[in-house]
């Protein structure tokens, strides 16, 4: 088998196509999740903690500080002073742990959503598996012979 072929039989199998179409899905998925972090639960979030809960500017300066630059994080980042920014670690940490628990409430949902669905299904009366053909054929010729 060549490789060609190969790597067609791979493409086209069902579980290939599966994971494409959710890793796309996902990745949208995810810009509709952080997106949901950073502009409606943080914002909650640091209204609930009565100010700003963005820690960006926690950072510890490792060298020397040029005269002519502010300090603060944006210009000592763009001048490249060499910095220990925890803060920024700090919030990415919050904003993981946030999406995650978002993540983890979408998929129970969805779960308990599967759960219930077989339940119901469970409990619908199966319908009566119709004969093969052979057999209904059968089954009427031995009708018309104990006739």
């Amino acid at each position: 088998m060549s490789i060609l072929s190969e790597f067609k039989e791979f493409a086209v199998k069902g579980n290939a196509m599966d994971m494409a179409v959710g890793i796309i899905i996902g990745g949208a998925f995810g810009k509709i999740v952080d997106s949901l972090v950073k502009d409606v639960i943080m914002p909650l979030v640091a209204w609930l903690m009565g100010g700003e809960l963005d820690f960006t500017n926690l950072y510890v300066v490792l060298g020397t500080v040029p005269a002519d630059i502010a300090n603060n994080y944006a210009s000592l980042k763009e001048a490249g002073v060499p910095m220990l920014a925890y803060g920024n670690f700090l919030t990415i940490m919050i904003n993981f742990i946030i999406l995650a628990f978002v993540i983890f409430m979408l998929v129970r949902s969805m779960n308990n959503l599967r759960r219930k669905h077989e339940v119901e299904q469970a409990a619908a009366p199966a319908e009566p598996k119709a004969d093969p053909e052979d057999i209904a054929l059968l089954k009427q010729i031995r009708d018309s012979l104990q006739k």
